[in-house]
């Protein structure tokens, strides 16, 4: 087989569906699929899945990709996972003992108040503030709750960890029993500074490290992805879904700041060193034997879920109003505002029951678009957070379903006042991680770009309004 013959498979197991993604070596696009994934939720709070349609999900992606791309071309694969969903099996027969609980599930929010006088010690050592999307309360959770999950404990079969480490134990020969890196970054049992378990962290939510899978880096030679159809393909990256987004627009640019706008958004600087700087978070991109790719990360919760939101409160269609925004000029200062705590407040302000909230009376109409205007100004917020511990950046890089808009991004530009590159693949995350699966190869080419630079006039206004709703929010915070 030829280099040009070469294929390189992304799989994107996600919150609503796994996709399996075939590329060539240039970064060409030679095929897609997609397996729907089923999400169930309660009035509880309770955020879960069927472990076993996720692992099927998988199987069903790669094998109607196979279909669609000769599978004897297939060089190596890379797994990219929800981050912070976890599972709990049976470590002699692989069988699930509770159902996989998602990173949106919070049912450990009452419990996790006894640890709040840790609070600013877990995020000092970890890198994350104390919550409940993290998967240490759930696993505690499964313990203290799930009959199955304490049998197989105390008959010394239980396995529990990220969801990453389920799929590599039912989908890889040999059934490894592992948790890369960037996946093991946000059960909040890990030590960046030190790439280990905490013995401190373990005792305190109670999680023995002997059902916790052994620590390896996002990179290497897993196995082979086989049986049940499957084509015996080396698995060379597994990582989290956020951490691959860089890499689609190619190496690493220290001097960008990567923004994912999906149902929530993200913002991460690149960092040579690992760093602890609460209130942001300390993330895995990539890692290997030798060296770890670390990142600052900001996180808004509210983002393309608070589209979803208007939506259901008000009954009327997100999608169509955030086209007609699409040429749309900065609102005026006198506008209403939107405080935005869908889903919780996140960065840098860390207030999970933030109740959100309109300042100012108007249409439906400027109601949605002061929604869409908070997610820009919460990604603002975080950005200035980030510049002070990793400097300004010169430019940011922008990718997911919201940058779709062009108000959205123009709306960044201006008011950050930086240039906002889009990229112009949807599938951001399966993009970076054949790049990563395939070594980074400089034939790769690094998907399309387009340029929006700040206009002044708007920044201008956008600026104050931002101003203002910065006070408004630190008002409604007690600040």
């Amino acid at each position: 087989m030829s280099p040009d013959d070469a294929v390189v498979v992304a799989i994107d197991q996600g919150s609503h569906a796994t996709r399996g993604i075939a590329y060539d070596l240039r970064g060409q696009l030679l095929g897609s699929t997609r397996a729907n994934v089923d999400t169930d939720r309660d009035a509880l709070g309770h955020v879960e899945h069927d472990g076993e349609s996720l692992v099927e999900s998988v199987r069903d992606a790669l094998r109607e990709l196979a279909a669609l791309v000769p599978a004897p071309g297939w060089r190596a694969a890379g797994l990219a996972v929800q981050r912070s969903t976890v599972a709990c099996w049976d470590r002699d027969t692989g069988a699930l003992l509770a159902p996989v609980i998602s990173w949106q599930d919070r049912r450990q929010a009452a419990w996790l108040g006894r640890l709040e006088p840790m609070a600013g010690r877990i995020h000092e050592v970890t890198g994350l503030p104390l919550s409940p999307h993290y998967g240490a309360s759930k696993l505690r959770w499964c313990i203290d709750h799930v009959e199955e999950v304490a049998r197989a404990r105390a008959a010394g079969r239980l396995c529990a960890g990220p969801l990453a480490s389920l799929l590599l134990a039912r989908l890889v020969e040999g059934r490894p029993f592992v948790a890369d890196e960037a996946n093991a970054s946000r059960t909040q049992l890990w030590l960046p500074m030190e790439r280990r378990w905490s013995p401190e962290l373990l005792e305190l939510f109670g999680v023995p490290e002997a059902i916790l899978p052994r620590l390896v880096p996002t990179e290497g030679a897993f196995g082979c992805l086989a049986g049940d159809g499957l084509p015996g393909i080396p698995l060379r990256v597994c990582t989290g879904d956020q951490s691959a987004v860089p890499y689609a627009a190619g190496a690493l640019d220290p001097g960008a700041a990567y923004v994912n706008l999906g149902s929530g958004a993200f913002a991460l600087r690149p960092l040579a060193q690992p760093r602890l700087a609460p209130p942001l978070l300390t993330s895995v991109l990539r890692s290997d034997a030798g060296r770890v790719d670390f990142a600052l990360e900001g996180t808004v919760n509210g983002a393309g879920n608070a589209l979803d939101w208007f939506e259901d409160e008000e009954g009327l269609p997100a999608e169509r109003l955030l086209a007609g925004l699409e040429q749309a000029a900065p609102a005026g200062i006198d506008a209403p505002f939107f405080l935005n705590g869908v889903a919780g407040l996140g960065s840098p302000f860390w207030v999970p029951e933030f109740e959100s909230r309109y300042v100012g009376q108007a249409e439906p109409a400027e109601r949605f678009r002061a929604v869409v205007e908070s997610i820009v100004f919460l990604l603002r917020s975080n950005l200035d957070e980030l510049a002070l511990h990793a400097g300004r950046p010169q430019r940011i890089v922008a990718s997911g379903g919201l940058a779709r808009s062009g108000f959205v991004v123009r709306s960044l530009a201006a008011v950050t006042g930086l240039p906002v590159d889009r990229l112009e693949d949807a599938e951001a995350t399966s993009r970076g991680l054949a790049f990563l699966a395939a070594g980074q190869p400089g034939s790769w080419e690094p998907a399309a770009l387009t340029r929006f630079a700040p206009d002044s006039r708007h920044g201008e206004v956008l600026q104050a309004r931002y101003r203002r709703w910065r006070t408004l929010l630190d008002e409604a915070l007690g600040h």
